[in-house]
C-alpha cells in the first residue's frame, strides 16, 4: 500500500498541490470568521444534581454571576467634592450600555414611613443638593447607622468603599462586553487619577474580560515564539533555509486548517483552543525532522533524489502515520470528559494533528522533488561526531550495563510511589492566574476587606405558599445566617430577614436599636407598608419567589479551592439539616462558586479516565502495528515511566492535581510514545534483514532513529518550554510538566526500551518475524 501511495504522490504532484492550495484557501476564508468565546463554559453534565440545582435557582431568581465590584481605600473619602465625583462616576457607569444596575454609597437609599399613605418612601442618603462639608458629615453619620449596608458597600474600620455593578448577562456573554468594560475602566481610572487612588476591580464579568484579552495576546505571541524557536533549532540541525521554509509552510498551513475547522464546527476561541496554533507548530515540526532525516540518509546511500523521496514515504510513512495517530489519540480522549471546552479542544487538535500528517507526507516529498539535490553542507548533520559518540555510548550502555538501567528504573519507581502518595487535589476559580497578576491581587483585596466576591446562594424552600413570610421560618433563617456568619470564608449574607430588619428600622425613624427581626405584631403592619408600593423596597426585590414560598439567601464566598470548598459545603449541609428538618424544608446551596468547584472535581476524574483511555487505545494501535502483545508491553513501559515520575515530582514539589495538570498526561503520553514507534519500526526492518542478530538490529535502530529522536525531542522540549512564560498557571503547568515528561521519555526510549528488547529477544523475535510476512508488501525491505 505505501509503495503505491508513494508512486501516487510523486506522479500527481501538481494536482495534489493545486487541491491543497484550493482547500487551504477555503479554510483560510473560514478562519477569518474566528471569534472569541465570551460565555462561561459549563463543566458539569446536565444530569448532575448540582448543575440542576443551579439551573433551578436561575429559573426562580435569575442569574447571579453578572456582578462586578469596584473598590477604593481612602481615609479621606468623605470630602464633599470627592463624594460628588463618586456620584458622577456612578451615574456614568449606569448609562453604559450593558449595565442594568449600580449600587454605591451615593445611591444608597433610606426608608421613610408615610403614615397617611401607610407606605415607605424612598429617600437618598446623599442627594445632589448637598452644599457643605458639615451637611455631608451629618448625612454620613446617619448612613453609618444603617447596618444593612455595612460589609456590603463599605468597611469602616479600613476605610474601604465598594460599588456593585450589575450587568446584562447577554452583553457580558458577547463581544460587546469588551467595549462596555473599556469605557467603565476608563471612567473609573479617571477618578483614581484625579484623587491619586488605586482602583480595585473584581467579579466574574471583569475576570472573564481580562482573561479573554490575555488569551488573544498569547495566541499571537506564542505562535510567533514557537515559529522562531523551532525555526532556529531546525536551521541549527540542518543548516538549510529551504528546510526551515518548507517546514514552516507546512505547520502554518496546518494552523490555518485548525482555525478553519473551529469555524466549520461552530467553535470559538477559549483558553484551551487558543493553545492549538502554537501546539500545532511545535508538534508538527517533528514530522519534518523524521522525514527529512530519512531523506538525507537515503540520498547519502545511493545519491538518487527521487528514489530517496520515494523511499521515505513507504519506509517511514506508516511509522509517521502511527506517531501522529497516537498523538491525536492523546488529544481525542478529552472528548469523554463531557466538558465542552475540552471536547472542542480534543476534536480540533486531534483532527488537525492528523491533518499535519497528511500535509507532511504529501508536501515534504513534493517540495523537495522540485528543489535542488541536497548539498554536502545539508548532509553534515548526519555525521555529527559529538551526537554519534553519544549514540555509540548509549549502544554500549544498553549492551553492557542493562542491570544498572533496570536498577535505576526500580529505584525511580520506588521513589515515585512516595511522591505520588503526597499528591493533592485542588482547584481555584482564578487558578490559571498568577499571584502577581492584578486580577488575582484584587480578588484577594476584596476577600480581605469584604470576605469574598464569588457568588454564593442558598435557597430555603418552606414547601408552603407564603411560608417565607411566617415568623417561625424567618427566625430559622436568621439563626441560619447567624451561624454562617461564624465562617470567615463567607461574606455578609442577605435575605428577606435583613430586608425586614431594614424596613423595621425605617419604620422606627432610623433608630439603630430597632434593626432587628420584627415580631408578629410588627410584621402585620410592616407588610402593609411594604405592599403599599411594590417598587418601594428595591433592596428586597428578588429575595423571595413569586409565591413567597422560597427564600433566597445571597452572599459571597472566598475562592477556597475544591478541597476546602467541599469541606465547607459538608459543614453547611449539616447545619442546614439541623435548623431546617428535611421533612418540612428543602435547602439548596448553590451559586457559580459551588458549580465551579463541583465541575473541577468532576473534570479531574474524567481527565484521569481520558489518560487511561489514551493508554488503552495507543496500546491497541501498537498491537495492530507490531502483532506482538509482549512488544506492546515493552514499548508502553518506557513511556508510562515518565508519567509516573512526573506525577511523583508533582507530589514532592507540591504541584496539585487539577484540571490543567491532569491534562498533561494524555498529551505527553501521546507525544512520548512516538519515539518508541519510530525505534521499533526501524528495529523491525533490521531484524527482518538479519534474522537472529538482535544486538546489531538494536544498535542500528538506536543509531539511525536516535538522531531523529534527539532532534525532535530538542524541538518539542524547547517548544513546550515557551508555554512556561504564559500568564496562565494552567498553561505554565502544561509547559513545565510536558517538558519534564518528554525529557524522561527520551532517556527511557533510548536506554530502557532497547534494553528490554535485548533482555527478552528470545520471546519477541518470533512474533516480529511472523508480523514481517504480513507487512512485507508495505515495507518491501528486500527492494533496493
Amino acid at each position: 500500500m505505501w509503495i503505491k501511495f508513494a508512486r501516487f504522490i510523486l506522479r500527481y504532484r501538481l494536482p495534489i498541490l493545486l487541491f491543497l492550495l484550493l482547500f487551504t484557501s477555503f479554510m483560510a476564508y473560514k478562519a477569518s470568521f474566528i471569534k472569541m468565546k465570551y460565555e462561561y463554559t459549563q463543566m458539569l453534565p446536565e444530569k448532575d444534581s448540582i448543575y440542576q440545582d443551579f439551573e433551578h435557582f436561575k429559573n426562580v431568581f435569575g442569574g447571579e454571576a453578572s456582578v462586578m465590584i469596584l473598590g477604593i481605600q481612602d481615609t479621606n473619602f468623605w470630602q464633599l467634592q470627592k463624594i460628588k465625583d463618586w456620584k458622577k462616576l456612578t451615574t456614568k457607569i449606569k448609562k453604559l450600555k450593558g449595565v442594568t444596575h449600580v449600587l454605591s454609597i451615593t445611591d444608597a437609599v433610606d426608608l421613610k414611613k408615610n403614615k397617611e399613605l401607610k407606605k415607605f418612601e424612598i429617600s437618598s442618603f446623599f442627594p445632589d443638593s448637598i452644599n457643605s462639608q458639615s451637611e455631608l458629615d451629618s448625612l454620613k453619620n446617619i448612613f453609618y447607622q444603617r447596618p444593612f449596608y455595612k460589609g456590603l458597600l463599605y468597611n469602616d474600620t479600613a476605610s474601604v468603599f465598594a460599588m456593585a455593578i450589575t450587568m446584562d448577562p447577554q452583553i457580558i456573554g458577547s463581544p460587546k462586553r469588551d467595549k462596555m468594560m473599556a469605557h467603565l475602566l476608563d471612567d473609573a481610572e479617571a477618578f483614581g487619577r484625579k484623587y491619586h487612588l488605586k482602583m480595585h476591580y473584581s467579579g466574574l464579568p471583569y475576570t472573564r474580560t481580562l482573561i479573554s484579552r490575555m488569551i488573544k495576546k498569547e495566541i499571537i505571541i506564542f505562535s510567533l515564539i514557537a515559529m522562531l524557536v523551532t525555526s532556529f533549532i531546525l536551521f541549527y540541525f540542518f543548516r538549510s533555509f529551504r528546510v526551515v521554509l518548507f517546514s514552516m509552510l507546512i505547520v502554518l498551513t496546518a494552523v490555518i486548517w485548525a482555525m478553519g475547522t473551529m469555524v466549520l464546527f461552530g467553535y470559538e476561541i477559549t483558553i484551551l483552543t487558543g493553545m492549538i496554533p502554537p501546539l500545532i507548530i511545535v508538534i508538527g515540526i517533528p514530522n519534518s525532522v523524521f522525514l527529512l532525516n530519512k531523506y538525507h540518509q537515503e540520498y547519502v546511500s545511493h545519491g538518487n533524489q527521487i528514489k530517496a523521496l520515494h523511499r521515505i514515504i513507504y519506509k517511514v510513512g506508516q511509522a509517521t502515520f502511527l506517531t501522529n495517530l497516537t498523538t491525536a489519540i492523546g488529544f481525542a480522549t478529552f472528548i469523554v470528559t463531557q466538558n465542552q471546552s475540552l471536547i472542542e479542544f480534543g476534536i480540533v487538535a486531534s483532527l488537525n494533528i492528523m491533518g499535519l500528517f497528511v500535509l507532511s507526507i504529501l508536501l515534504i516529498p513534493i517540495f523537495f522533488s522540485f528543489a535542488q539535490e541536497p548539498k554536502d553542507r545539508h548532509l553534515k548533520h548526519l555525521d555529527k561526531s559529538s551526537l554519534n559518540k553519544i549514540l555509540d555510548k548509549l549502544v554500549h550502555i544498553v549492551q553492557n550495563y542493562r542491570r544498572w538501567i533496570y536498577t535505576t528504573v526500580v529505584v525511580s519507581l520506588i521513589l515515585s510511589v512516595f511522591g505520588i502518595i503526597q499528591m493533592k487535589t485542588t482547584g481555584y476559580i482564578v487558578d490559571d492566574i498568577p499571584a502577581d497578576n492584578p486580577v488575582y491581587m484584587d480578588l484577594k483585596y476584596f476577600e480581605h476587606y469584604f470576605g469574598g466576591v464569588m457568588p454564593f446562594e442558598i435557597m430555603v424552600d418552606t414547601k408552603k405558599k407564603k411560608g417565607a413570610m411566617r415568623l417561625k421560618n424567618l427566625k430559622k433563617i436568621e439563626k441560619f445566617e447567624q451561624t454562617l456568619s461564624d465562617f470567615p470564608e463567607i461574606s455578609n449574607l442577605y435575605s428577606i430577614v435583613d430586608g425586614l430588619k431594614f424596613a423595621k428600622q425605617g419604620f422606627y425613624n432610623g433608630n439603630p436599636a430597632r434593626y432587628s427581626l420584627p415580631d408578629n405584631r410588627e410584621l402585620s403592619f410592616l407588610y402593609k407598608y411594604i405592599s403599599g408600593e411594590t417598587d418601594s423596597l428595591s433592596l428586597l426585590n428578588n429575595l423571595m419567589d413569586e409565591n413567597k414560598q422560597i427564600v433566597r439567601i445571597s452572599g459571597r464566598v472566598r475562592d477556597l479551592g475544591t478541597v476546602k470548598m467541599m469541606a465547607l459545603l459538608d459543614s453547611l449541609h449539616t447545619i442546614s439539616h439541623q435548623i431546617f428538618p428535611e421533612k418540612k424544608y428543602k435547602v439548596t446551596i448553590t451559586g457559580s462558586s459551588i458549580v465551579y468547584t463541583a465541575g473541577t472535581s468532576y473534570l479531574v476524574k474524567n481527565l484521569f479516565t481520558s489518560v487511561g483511555l489514551a493508554v488503552l487505545l495507543i496500546a491497541l494501535f501498537m498491537a495492530w502495528m507490531f502483532r506482538s502483545r509482549r512488544m506492546v508491553m515493552v514499548s508502553l513501559l518506557p513511556n508510562l515511566l515518565p508519567l509516573i515520575i512526573t506525577a511523583a515530582l508533582m507530589g514532592y514539589f507540591n504541584i496539585p492535581i487539577k484540571a490543567s495538570t491532569v491534562l498533561v498526561y494524555s498529551i505527553a503520553f501521546g507525544i512520548a510514545v512516538d519515539n518508541a514507534i519510530h525505534f521499533l519500526a526501524k528495529y523491525r526492518q533490521e531484524i527482518h534483514s538479519k534474522p537472529g542478530d538482535i544486538n546489531t538490529a538494536v544498535a542500528k535502530a538506536l543509531r539511525e532513529t536516535g538522531i531523529s529522536i534527539v532532534y525532535t525531542a530538542t524541538i518539542l522540549i524547547f517548544g513546550f518550554l515557551i508555554f512556561m512564560f504564559s500568564e496562565f498557571g494552567g498553561t505554565q503547568a502544561l509547559g513545565l510538566l510536558i517538558t519534564i515528561t518528554l525529557v524522561v521519555a527520551v532517556l527511557s526510549n533510548l536506554l530502557l526500551l532497547p534494553s528490554l528488547i535485548l533482555s527478552i529477544h528470545s520471546f519477541t523475535t518470533k512474533n516480529f518475524m511472523d508480523s514481517m510476512r504480513e507487512f512485507k508488501e508495505d515495507f518491501s525491505f528486500n527492494k533496493k
